[in-house]
């Protein structure tokens, strides 16, 4: 059964109706839902300067229990960012030299940074091409006796196949940690991101789904011990103040950015369910212009709650970047996510991975292109989007 904080009982005005710009569609207007929420923002900021309790306060704390309860997990811990928590996670479990770190190679850098910084080896597992999450399948061929976590991406708002993924890891008796940071909110056969593996791993980067006001993380945990070593390693592993018990770093959640937060979660359910109003009307509305078969769609799995982060499209034949191009010169926001997967980047060259070593990987980089979801996109806006690319798939026949 989902978990959901308690709706709102009103929706501001503007949420109903955002004003859209007179010409163009933007990938993403953060400003929108900030004119639904400025009143709310400003009072809750001026409490926090009003206290003075900057680091630490009682926003932070009333978040982590919210969040708890919204992930279904028993404990989170607030962080400094996504990155750090996922740094954290790897650092709670003793991750360092001489270990490797399970994980796709299609996803944001920071999942592979993280292991790469404790001197860990990031070990590159393609992924299902139908979801672009890791493929379970894939998994066991890669285990080795220096596997020491597997971390899986919920990509796009969409859990990995965390079932199978969980009974790999539990016959192998290695620890999972979910990246979570684009899925807050989505579920597999009711069950939230977040609490599937023994940790897991949010942000609250302005673009994410729950975005705050600059950089911001949390670890959700299904294990008291570890939320209280998370809680340890974020202060410089301090406890009691200048008594240090082990090297932990400084990543603490500013009181100013769980006071925005807490704000906004309140809201987070509707603007879920605004995304994936968004997402049904692409399908329609591609289906209308007749270019099933000719764009390849997005959809979410068999029992999973997508939550759609971002609405992405396959273009094949080698057209994404002229279709990218086109939409530009319309001031239709796209964005690639990600050109270059992790196994072909420059800096894991020394890992020996070579063009063709992930093949699902490589191909959804080369072929894929994020439109605007956002939960305040209007109708009229998605039409715009679609009819351009239409426009673009008649001329490219």
């Amino acid at each position: 059964m989902s978990v959901a904080p308690s709706r709102p009982s009103f929706v501001p005005a503007s949420m109903k109706a955002a004003p859209a710009p007179a010409q163009g569609v933007p990938l993403l207007d953060v400003n929108r839902q900030y004119q639904t929420l400025r009143d709310e923002v400003a009072q809750a900021i001026s409490r926090v300067c009003e206290s003075g309790r900057f680091v630490f306060g009682p926003d932070c704390e009333a978040l982590e229990k919210s969040l708890a309860v919204y992930c279904q997990a028993p404990h989170a811990v607030a962080c400094a960012s996504g990155s750090d928590a996922l740094l954290l996670a790897l650092m709670a479990y003793g991750v360092g030299p001489g270990d490797e770190v399970l994980m796709p190679s299609y996803t944001f850098f920071a999942t592979a940074s993280a292991a790469w910084r404790l001197g860990a080896k990031p070990v590159f597992v393609d992924i299902d091409p139908a979801t672009f999450n890791l493929d379970p399948r894939l998994l066991e061929r890669h285990i080795t006796k220096k596997t020491k976590v597997i971390l899986p991406v919920h990509l796009f708002g969409q859990c990995a196949e965390m079932v199978e993924i969980m009974a790999v890891a539990e016959k192998h008796k290695l620890p999972v940690i979910e990246d979570a940071a684009q899925a807050i909110g989505a579920e597999l056969n009711g069950r939230r991101a977040g609490a599937w593996g023994p940790m897991a791993c949010f942000s609250f980067y302005p673009t994410k789904n729950l975005g705050g006001f600059g950089d911001g993380g949390m670890l959700t945990t299904l294990d008291r011990e570890l939320a209280d070593r998370l809680r340890l390693l974020r202060g410089h592993g301090m406890q009691p103040r200048y008594y240090h018990h082990v090297v932990g770093i400084n990543s603490r959640l500013d009181t100013i950015q769980a006071a925005v937060l807490n704000v906004k979660l309140k809201y987070l359910e509707a603007w879920t369910r605004a995304r994936a109003t968004n997402a049904e009307r692409y399908g329609r509305l591609f289906a209308e212009y007749g270019l099933a078969g000719k764009v390849g769609l997005p959809s979410a799995g068999r029992g999973m709650r997508h939550v759609w982060n971002q609405y992405v499209i396959r273009i094949p034949n080698e057209r994404r970047d002229a279709l990218r191009a086109f939409l530009a010169e319309r001031q239709i926001g796209t964005e690639i996510y990600y050109p270059v997967p992790l196994h072909m980047q420059q800096c894991f060259r020394e890992l020996g991975y070579r063009m063709g070593s992930l093949p699902h990987s490589e191909r959804a980089a080369a072929e894929t292109l994020a439109l605007p979801i956002f939960a305040e996109l209007t109708a009229s806006e998605q039409e715009i989007v679609v009819r351009a690319i239409a426009e673009f798939m008649g001329r490219a026949a």
